[in-house]
């Protein structure tokens, strides 16, 4: 693989660059396809028939070019990235949704509102885990940090299994600012969710909140262990001791919130 520079040959204004932009995008990645990898990566993120990635296709590159590619056409205009997402690639439907978050993370409000509206209208296209929990918290999170978050519940709700991991995903951001009440909600909300991709994506949450509030996860689990998906409480309880582990397993986890008060009264005296 030819090594790629550091900086785009993209014009300085993003928004005037010509329709051959996206097109020298995808001859770049192109250049870095490897066949043998793709067959792999389609076996790896279930494309099959009945599979959660049915259809999806793959050019076999790795993460870290794709990265490293989001940073030398950072400057790619919005109308492109568009067409990236309606790619059968998904290395080129990651590669856009890379460029969008950065685009939201370094724009000014008009253009944050702008990459956010776009990923919603296409979240469609946004239909496997990698480009979900690449994309979800830096641009879903972080738009509604500050703002109404009645939309995650929508997405909860969907019949989209992509929809759903978006709407916990964009938590994560919350998480980071240590806000928990609505990653608790949409988790408790999808308790019954049919499908192992979500059961791993709420037990990871569960996880990061835990990491910066123990006992707030505790108090969680201690009311949902007997009901939560095996995997989700596997996941969420995974840096536990063993002991707390073991317990919440057998559904007899009891936090120190849930605790009787030590009785203060004296024993009765003879």
């Amino acid at each position: 693989m030819s090594a790629m520079t550091p900086t785009s040959n993209l014009p300085a204004n993003p928004e005037s660059a010509g329709a051959s932009d996206c097109q020298r995008v995808q001859a770049a990645m192109r250049a870095q396809a490897e066949p043998e990898k793709a067959k792999f990566l389609a076996g790896f993120f279930k494309t099959g028939p009945g599979q959660y990635g049915e259809g999806d296709q793959f050019l076999g590159i790795v993460v870290p070019a794709v990265r490293q590619m989001a940073k030398q056409f950072r400057r790619l205009p919005l109308v492109d990235c568009e067409t990236l997402l309606a790619s059968p690639y998904n290395e080129e439907r990651l590669l856009a949704l890379l460029i969008l978050a950065g685009r939201y993370q370094q724009g000014d409000v008009a253009i944050q509102d702008k990459v956010y509206q776009l990923y919603l209208a296409h979240r469609h296209r946004v239909n496997n885990w990698n480009l979900v929990d690449s994309s979800a918290p830096n641009i879903v999170g972080a738009h509604l940090l500050t703002r109404d978050r009645a939309l995650l519940v929508e997405l909860a709700q969907s019949r989209s299994l992509w929809d759903r991991r978006i709407a916990v995903l964009a938590t994560l951001t919350f998480i980071r600012a240590k806000d928990f009440a609505d990653t608790l909600r949409l988790v408790e909300m999808l308790l019954a969710d049919p499908q192992d991709l979500m059961h791993k994506a709420c037990g990871w949450m569960l996880r990061e909140l835990g990491k910066r509030d123990a006992a707030v996860l505790e108090d969680f689990l201690s009311i949902h262990q007997q009901v939560m998906p095996r995997t989700m409480l596997r996941y969420a309880i995974e840096r536990f001791a063993p002991d707390k582990r073991a317990a919440l397993l057998a559904g007899t986890f009891r936090s120190a919130k849930s605790l009787p008060p030590t009785d203060s009264v004296h024993p009765c005296r003879s």
